[in-house]
């Protein structure tokens, strides 16, 4: 055979190979031309790769009694951001809720209005320590709650934490400033001194999420009162996420109560208990807030009425949640002759 046929052969048959390979291979322009309609890609992962993580949802549960219970109906409801986006389930509190934190912190009370007013304020101080660390994520939940961009929020969380350590400085100096000696017209000693007045029911502000929670949970807490909170109902989130600050600093269980759900249910329940003393009714609103307040007379409650306009969180806060929520108790004393020059005492 001459060395032409030979290389016609040659080459015939390296085209045919191409062909027959060129038949099992996939088929790149097909696939090119699907991933550029839209195809899904395929998601197996390869080979090594970690596999896919689903998120984890977080849980939010009520506070009680230094527990993490869920709402003894067990009942949710859906809680939105500030674009109507779907952001958790919040527990939907019913009558006995309300009247279990209501035991709880009346349990609590003797034991946090006897401890020191210089122990309370420390113990206060290391829930603003608690909030401090939890930063960040108390920053993202306020800015989906209220519709803010990071650094607002951030902002908020931060003004939050001062006013926390602003009521925890007043615990030890409270007492000073609106008790004292009083001038009387006979031989006596007259001493007024504050008290905390008991178990304190708070309809927290509806618009501002963690700083006006903030700013009418701790002067409750720094008379020596105990608390039971209703958050927010659009806004639960960043108040029930408190609930686990004050769970791992060194608040005693039952001192703080937080709920979640409607204002409309809890709030006739917590105005008419007869273990209730004092009343905030800042989160009820018009006809609701007179209801209330009606409701409340009958076991003399103190009673904090909205306020028109509504109040400014931002602003330094005077002392008048804190002394809406005490006693004066007043003590006479007989005064008495030291030696012959008649000094008294």
């Amino acid at each position: 055979m001459s060395e032409k046929s030979t290389s016609e052969k040659s080459t015939s048959g390296k085209r045919s190979a191409q062909k027959s390979t060129a038949g099992k291979q996939p088929k790149g322009g097909e696939k090119a031309a699907a991933q550029k309609a839209g195809a899904p890609r395929a998601t197996a992962p390869e080979a090594g790769a970690p596999a896919p993580r689903l998120g984890v949802f977080k849980t939010y549960k009520l506070y009680v009694g230094g527990k993490f219970p869920r709402s003894e109906g067990g009942r949710v409801y859906e809680v939105s951001d500030a674009r109507g986006e779907w952001l958790a389930n919040a527990p939907r509190s019913t009558r006995k809720d309300a009247r279990d934190a209501v035991a709880a912190a009346r349990k609590a009370f003797a034991g946090w209005s006897g401890a020191t007013a210089y122990n309370r304020g420390q113990v206060l101080y290391r829930v603003a320590e608690m909030l401090e660390g939890r930063a960040e994520q108390f920053a993202r939940e306020v800015a989906d709650a209220e519709g803010l961009d990071r650094d607002a929020a951030r902002a908020q969380v931060d003004a939050a934490v001062d006013r926390w350590v602003w009521y925890a400085g007043w615990t030890d100096k409270l007492a000073q400033v609106v008790g004292g000696a009083n001038p009387v017209a006979g031989p006596y000693f007259n001493l007024s001194t504050p008290e905390p007045s008991g178990v304190v029911a708070v309809l927290a502000p509806r618009g501002s999420s963690l700083l006006g929670l903030v700013s009418v949970l701790a002067p409750v807490l720094a008379t020596g009162c105990t608390a039971v909170v209703v958050a927010s109902e659009e806004r639960p989130l960043p108040a029930l996420s408190f609930g686990e600050v004050l769970a791992t600093s060194d608040v005693p269980g039952g001192a703080a109560n937080i709920l979640s759900g409607r204002v409309a249910d809890l709030g006739p329940t917590l105005a008419s208990h007869q273990d209730v003393n004092a009343i905030d009714l800042t989160g009820a609103d018009g006809r609701e807030a007179v209801d209330l307040e009606i409701a409340a007379a009958d076991n003399l409650k103190r009673v904090l009425r909205p306020s028109a306009p509504p109040e400014d969180w931002t602003t330094t806060p005077g002392l008048r949640r804190m002394t809406s929520v005490l006693e004066t108790k007043t003590v006479w004393h007989p005064t008495g002759s030291l030696g012959v020059a008649g000094s008294s005492y």
